[in-house]
């Protein structure tokens, strides 16, 4: 039977159509538009990250101190009247001179006292050295110390082997990359100088994003956004200033009271002692340690004193000046303080000191939001409904 001799209701509607018209149906195309424009869009997404990830660092730092110094710039802008774009310039300029400056110099000043350091390394790597009279007179563990330093440092070479077994390089290859490591000064402004530039943008025009943002969060949360999205900058402001602010005030006290005990390389310990003000008991056994140095050195009553003052002041912040500024939604326990301190590091450098705690406090937060509203909806599962 032929086509044309076919039963009516064997006929498809196609084939009615195709000699009626002539012309074969639409069909469904393989790649609709909406499929080709997500496709374009992650394409685009992609490759600004690779051909931008070199700015993460710098706008990453950027949108953290934006955040946790914004209520100084609205004040500028709504209360002082300034406008935006003053009030940007008078805020980066602040910023320049009173965080920038004072932090680059004391890097710099650290790094010739550790230069100093690795000249003494090398000396002691190379002749050997007797352990120092402040360590045999330590009480107790005196005797313990003197035979571990014969045994690892004081012979010759003995310096060179401890680095080569933890970092797999000699000490000489070591000192020259110290020595070399001014040439990424270039780099390091080169960063800051993105940073201040996208600094001066978000305080000039970080309202406007914001509500962009805004738009786009609650399409896409729409029942979590307006509470996530105050959260958010409330954890950042709490995080940074109760744990980077209070770190860089307590490296520069603790550091001064170094210099008036007469510590070698207060500077140096000073900032290594605002570092690890960031981790929950680093500032106190920073001074711990350099007290005991003092006292098993011959001077008891500085080292006394450095002890007396050090307990004071962590007193005193902890009790009055921290509980003022901390004022967020989150404050971070010991164990994800600790995380993010050291992957912020490992990942981005200096930078991921202030990133990687923020980075922590916003997981922390979002966790304590779900954990919310758990709460709440086991609540209004057991309370009984009130009749109408």
């Amino acid at each position: 039977m032929t086509t044309a001799e076919a039963p009516p209701e064997k006929t498809g509607k196609s084939t009615l159509h195709i000699r009626a018209t002539g012309l074969r149906p639409h069909r469904q195309p393989l790649l609709t538009n909406i499929s080709a424009a997500r496709w374009l869009l992650l394409g685009i997404v992609l490759a600004s990250v690779y051909f931008f990830h070199g700015f993460l660092v710098p706008v990453l730092a950027a949108v953290v101190i934006a955040l946790a110094s914004w209520p100084l710039r609205e004040r500028g802008v709504h209360q002082l009247g300034l406008g935006r774009t003053m009030t940007a310039a008078a805020m980066v300029l602040i910023l320049v001179c009173f965080l920038v400056i004072p932090i680059a110099m004391a890097l710099l000043y650290a790094f010739r006292e550790l230069k100093d350091w690795i000249n003494w390394a090398i000396f002691v790597n190379a002749s050997g050295a007797p352990t120092p009279d402040w360590m045999l007179n330590l009480p107790q563990i005196g005797p313990w110390l003197d035979e571990q330093w014969r045994s690892y440092i004081g012979h010759p070479g003995g310096i060179s082997e401890i680095v080569q077994a933890i970092s797999g390089s000699n000490i000489g290859t070591i000192y020259r990359g110290a020595l070399t490591a001014g040439s990424l000064a270039f780099h390091l402004a080169l960063t800051l100088l993105f940073m201040l530039i996208t600094l001066f943008v978000l305080y000039r025009d970080g309202d406007r994003m914001v509500a962009q943002l805004d738009r786009v969060g609650a399409r896409i949360l729409p029942d979590r956004w307006d509470r996530l999205s105050r959260v958010v900058p409330a954890t950042i402001s709490s995080t940074v200033t109760g744990m980077t602010l209070i770190a860089i005030g307590e490296g520069v006290i603790l550091g001064s009271a170094y210099w008036i005990a007469g510590v070698p390389s207060p500077v140096t310990f000073g900032v290594i002692t605002g570092f690890m003000a960031l981790i929950p008991g680093g500032a106190p056994l920073c001074f711990t340690l350099v007290s005991v140095y003092l006292v098993a050195s011959g001077s008891p009553i500085a080292g006394i004193a450095l002890f007396v003052w050090g307990t004071c002041e962590l007193f005193v912040v902890d009790k009055t000046i921290r509980p003022l500024l901390v004022g967020g939604p989150v404050k971070l326990p010991f164990l994800p303080t600790f995380f993010g301190l050291v992957g912020g590091v490992k990942t981005l450098g200096i930078v991921g000191l202030f990133v990687g705690p923020v980075l922590m406090a916003l997981l922390v937060s979002i966790w304590r939001e779900w954990q919310r509203e758990i709460s709440e909806d086991e609540i209004r599962a057991t309370t009984p409904a009130r009749p109408e």
